[in-house]
Order: C-alpha cells, then sequence, then structure tokens
C-alpha cells in the first residue's frame, strides 16, 4: 500500500513506534530519499514540512489507524 501523510516533529516518534510493532517492512519517501519508516533518525532528517510517502506491504491494525489520522488527500 502507499499512503501520503504529513507529520510534524512531535509525531516522528510516535509514527516510529508505531511502525516499529510491524512485522513488515515500511518505508518513508520525499523526493529522492528513502529511509526505514523504524528509524527514528531516518525519518526526522526528512523534511516535515512536505507530504511524506509511506510505502508497505503488510496489515497491522495500529499503524493502520495512526495513519488514517496523518494521511492527506493527494
Amino acid at each position: 500500500m502507499i499512503k501520503t501523510i504529513r507529520l510534524n516533529p512531535e509525531e516522528v516518534q510516535d509514527f516510529v513506534n508505531a511502525a516499529s510493532k510491524c512485522d513488515f517492512d515500511i518505508d518513508v519517501s520525499y523526493n529522492r530519499y528513502i529511509v526505514d519508516a523504524k528509524s527514528f533518525l531516518g525519518v526526522f532528517g526528512l523534511d516535515l514540512r512536505q507530504p511524506l510517502r509511506v510505502s508497505y506491504n503488510g496489515f497491522n491494525s495500529m499503524f493502520e489507524e495512526f495513519l488514517k489520522r496523518k494521511t492527506i488527500a493527494c
């Protein structure tokens, strides 16, 4: 699945915690940069003023609930 979200700096830790509980790979990208969603420094290093693209293949209800709150229309 691919979703577009926005995060503010205060939400990065919550996002990484939710992603870390998933047993599948999750990537976050902006422009040419792709980072592991389970890496706090990786996600925090992205330009959080821009929409971020989250790519994953799996299902975790807590992660989906977090994404639902942060998803933006493209």
